[in-house]
């Protein structure tokens, strides 16, 4: 049986990021404007959140992450301590993207306004988090469109027509 559910600050953390994601057998796809370094609980330490993303290709799980614009210096230092990332972790940049979503297995799905970053997903303390929301589905009628548009700008359905070239580090390169 499916279900959506609304989910909102702490939530989206507790259910996207700790719950579901470490969990991804098939495939993972994230897309987020912004991307920060962001920590997560994993057993009784925090790390950084690419660490959970190198143990899932450790394990063979393909992961996708498609965002806007360069990452911040932390989690490009962070990224340098996997370095099963660089051969392991498809990533491409697009400027034009904005939506925010994580794809696990074709059979989950967040879509939201949360950007991948601590404050965005709910990480951090309270006073120092987003107001985000968004849903949370096992819905194939909701995840199918999901899909779709990250596979879309994956693909580079939209490039030739793309008012931003010149800003696009990976247009005219095969994904």
């Amino acid at each position: 049986m499916s279900a959506t559910s609304y989910i909102k600050d702490r939530d989206i953390y507790q259910q996207v990021i700790q719950e579901a994601t470490p969990l991804a057998e098939k495939f993972l796809w994230i897309a987020t404007s912004d991307l920060k370094d962001m920590y997560v609980d994993k057993g009784q330490r925090k790390v950084p959140f690419i660490e959970i993303l190198s143990d899932l290709i450790e394990k063979g799980v393909p992961v996708r992450l498609l965002h806007a614009k360069e990452p911040g210096p932390i989690f490009r230092a962070e990224f340098d301590r996997y370095p099963n990332l660089i051969q392991g972790l498809e990533r491409m940049l697009c400027p034009r993207v904005h939506l925010k979503c994580v794809i696990i297995d074709g059979i989950q799905a967040y879509c939201g306004s949360a950007n991948l970053t601590g404050a965005g997903m709910g990480a951090k303390h309270q006073q120092k988090r987003n107001f985000e929301a968004g849903i949370f589905t096992t819905d194939p009628g909701l995840i199918e469109p999901i899909m779709e548009q990250f596979d879309n700008i994956w693909m580079g359905v939209h490039c030739d027509a793309c008012q931003r070239k010149e800003h696009c580090p990976d247009y005219g390169t095969d994904p």
